[in-house]
């Protein structure tokens, strides 16, 4: 602990050997500090406050049909992009200030400076201070005035050109997927009249449309057996009655030809039957018109035949024989609708199954189609919804605004400059002033040392030290060192004198 204390004395009376050079120094730091702190211009700082209003009325009514827009995130955007080169390029233009710059490096070096003197801080939720310092008070509300304009006018512009673009966007889309909703229906048009007659049915396939076909035809083929065996059945009870009873020719009379007129009979009651499921150009109707055609031209043939032999039947007919015969005549004309039938379904069943390798693939394709339709449909339909919405949400804003600005403190200036603070400056000043004579002092004894203790010299010398000679100083001596010791405190207490002057002095303009 003694070797640090004497080596703080030791570098004490160093330092006071150059004591006025280290006082010269410091006269001169402080006085060009001080020079300095008052050739610094006053600037001054206009501020003003606003505030934010996103809770609108019609948010809550549209919730649902319009998209309702993060206005915090947009106003935090709007707040961090502001002080961009063209918004400053136009705050210049509206405040004149781009009037005083002749050149382009002019020009970038007045953008840069207001850049960077300009401030937008949030100081609360949805609250917002914009600042800017300037030498001129009235040039920095102005400028603090374009701002906050300029801010206004950013969340409203650049929100109303997004919905625009999202509009345009939306148009262009939905264009293209009625183009395309167009061709995918045009495609399914002629794909389905080029294959109109293999085109599947609502419900089924290939597979099904053959098994359905296949099952037509062996129930057909199941009704033709039946009525073959009825019919066997009928002309066997037939063999076993007659066809009339014999009688007196005069008490008896039959019509002419009732063979016929039986047969007649039942064909017309299966054409009615069958004009109740069918068309007249149904296969079993067509067949079954021919056989009456027929039957009536026999009819009438046979009726002028006997007429012109002037024949009559002497026998009475039978009733129970004329039964069975009508019933085997029905039999046999259900047997020929059937047969038609099954000839029909065997030709439809016959074309499915040459059809085998293509209509899969047509159904493929059929499903291919329809996919793409729909799929072009639901996008075409979906973008005709959004666009309705963009719609609704651009109207919105339009009514309601993104955010309603309420300006709480308009842009003013204080009275008094904000900057420079001429006193903490001044004492900065005077601090430097006495450490840099202090350290001028203290680098001249280093480099020219001296040794004030026999200590250091032989920690320095590594030799022994035998003895010292003290100093004696004379009274005369005595009296100028007290003289000068005078004289360099009247040095020093005069620059802390000027300086508590010039402190004064930065006071009093700062209170005034």
């Amino acid at each position: 602990m003694s070797n640090i204390i004497e080596q703080l004395l030791g570098y004490l009376k160093s330092i006071w050997q150059y004591r006025w050079i280290g006082l010269g120094v410091s006269w001169a730091v402080a006085l060009l500090a001080a020079l300095f702190v008052y050739q610094i211009p006053n600037r001054y700082e206009a501020s003003a406050r606003l505030y934010a209003d996103t809770q609108s009325v019609l948010k809550p009514l549209l919730s649902g049909m319009a998209v309702q827009p993060n206005v915090e995130q947009q106003l935090a955007i709007i707040s961090r992009t502001l002080i961009s080169r063209p918004n400053v390029e136009k705050v210049l233009r509206m405040t004149d200030l781009d009037l005083s710059a002749k050149t382009q490096r002019d020009r970038d070096e007045l953008i840069d400076a207001v850049s960077q003197s300009m401030a937008i801080k949030t100081a609360g939720q949805n609250l917002y201070t914009i600042s800017f310092i300037h030498e001129d008070p009235e040039t920095a509300r102005r400028v603090v005035q374009a701002f906050l304009s300029l801010f206004v006018e950013s969340s409203v512009g650049d929100k109303r050109k997004d919905s625009d673009s999202a509009r345009r966007f939306l148009d262009d889309q939905i264009k293209a997927y009625e183009q395309k909703l167009v061709q995918a229906e045009n495609a399914l048009k002629e794909f389905k009249q080029k294959n109109l007659g293999v085109m599947p049915n609502a419900g089924s396939d290939f597979v099904g449309r053959i098994s359905e076909a296949t099952n037509q035809l062996n129930q057909a083929k199941l009704e033709l057996h039946e009525q073959e065996q009825i019919r066997e059945a009928l002309r066997q009870q037939m063999t076993g009655e007659a066809p009339s009873l014999i009688g007196d020719t005069n008490s008896v009379q039959t019509g002419l030809a009732p063979e016929l007129d039986s047969r007649l009979e039942a064909l017309k009651k299966n054409l009615d039957g069958l004009r109740m499921q069918y068309t007249d150009q149904h296969p079993d109707v067509i067949q079954t018109k021919r056989l009456i055609a027929e039957l009536e031209k026999q009819r009438a043939e046979e009726i002028k035949q006997r007429r012109a032999q002037g024949t009559v039947a002497a026998d009475a007919q039978n009733p129970i024989y004329q039964q069975l015969r009508v019933s085997a005549m029905q039999a046999e004309s259900n047997i020929v609708s059937l047969r038609t039938r099954v000839k029909e379904f065997e030709s439809r069943l016959t074309d499915l199954k040459k059809n085998a390798n293509t209509v899969p693939q047509i159904e493929t394709d059929l499903v291919q189609l329809n996919r793409d339709y729909e799929i072009n449909k639901k996008n075409y339909e979906s973008l005709l919804s959004r666009r309705e919405q963009a719609q609704i949400s651009g109207d919105m804003e339009a009514s309601a605004g993104v955010a309603d600005f309420k300006i709480i403190d308009p842009p003013r200036v204080p009275p008094k400059p904000s900057y420079p603070n001429r006193i903490l400056l001044l004492v900065g000043g005077l601090v430097g002033a006495l450490g840099g004579g202090i350290a001028v002092a203290l680098l001249l004894s280093q480099i020219r040392p001296t040794y004030g203790n026999r200590n250091s010299l032989r920690e320095d010398l590594g030799l022994p030290v035998l003895g010292t000679v003290a100093l004696i100083w004379t009274p005369a001596q005595k009296l100028l060192r007290r003289r000068s010791l005078l004289l360099f405190l009247s040095g020093t207490g005069g620059l802390v004198f000027c300086y508590s002057l010039f402190l004064g002095i930065a006071a009093w303009y700062q209170l005034k």
